[in-house]
């Protein structure tokens, strides 16, 4: 989603392999995998894999799922990555993509679906197609236990805070919402705000709560501050929101995609991401 957002350095970062995709600021990684014919049976997924609890990388098998490029992924897009495999039933590849690289990846036909905890926002409506919501989310700010910050109510008893944002999210523009605070400059991943977070470099970040609760969890200096109505960030539900982007015009795919998505109950979901917290890999 922006939920967005990617926890800990918990997470073991996995080769990545393959053709380098050029992006409008760097070169990204696509995992290399080359365009595959509409009656393929693979479904080729990216992610980052870098965004715990929704995706992240490890060494083992367990709780994951091989990634094209070696090592394996896990999380709670990976389970609904195998559930909407399965629904088609098609073999699932994750693609381990960078955050920036993950919409041309799909328009260029390297991957089929983007499931990264990508929010539908209307300026990526331009260029892709969204499925049904698969999760939603609310907005808060992760802290160290013992800064000076952490019994703030609202959003606006930040003054003075150096805060920050994942790049080229709306993570980082809500920061704008914010009275008096200095928005540092946005950082491409969550685990490199967690280290700016932990060396004293930023007093705080905006994070969807499954990833705070994330990396409060792998990171027991940290927590988190949340808000009450009104006093919190002002959002759209499709910014709160995640699902699953599709190449802009295939609505035979994307309709599928809804149809295993229909078939996830809401309990199902929020057990999914339960487990998800649980099982990511914890360090610190």
């Amino acid at each position: 989603m922006n939920l967005r957002r990617n926890a800990r350095r918990l997470l073991l970062v996995g080769a990545i392999a393959g053709t380098m995709l050029l992006t409008a600021c760097n070169p990204k990684g696509d995992g290399g995998s080359a365009a595959a014919p509409a009656d393929s049976d693979t479904l080729r997924v990216g992610m980052e894999c870098d965004y715990a609890p929704f995706n992240w990388t490890q060494t083992g098998e367990e709780h994951g799922y091989k990634i094209s490029a070696g090592g394996y992924a896990g999380g709670y897009d990976v389970e609904i990555a195998k559930k909407i495999a399965e629904s088609m039933n098609k073999k699932l590849e994750i693609v381990k993509t960078e955050w920036n690289g993950l919409t041309p990846a799909i328009t260029s036909g390297k991957i089929d679906l983007i499931i990264a905890g990508m929010s539908p926002t209307a300026e990526r409506k331009e260029t892709l197609d969204f499925s049904d919501t698969y999760y939603t989310s609310d907005l808060v700010i992760v802290v160290k236990k013992d800064s000076p910050y952490v019994n703030a109510k609202s959003i606006n008893d930040f003054k003075g805070a150096n805060i920050t944002g994942q790049l080229n999210t709306f993570h980082y523009d809500v920061i704008d919402q914010m009275e008096g605070v200095n928005k540092s400059t946005a950082l491409e991943t969550f685990p490199a705000m967690i280290v700016a977070l932990r060396s004293g470099k930023i007093d705080g970040y905006v994070s969807e709560r499954p990833g705070a609760l994330s990396a409060v969890a792998a990171n027991k200096d940290l927590t988190f501050v949340e808000f009450s109505e009104g006093n919190g960030f002002k959002t759209s539900v499709e910014d709160t929101s995640i699902a699953v982007g599709v190449k802009k015009g295939n609505t035979e795919l994307l309709d599928k995609v809804n149809a295993a998505l229909s078939k996830i109950p809401e309990d199902e979901r929020q057990k999914i991401m339960e487990e998800a917290v649980a099982n990511q890999p914890l360090g610190e």
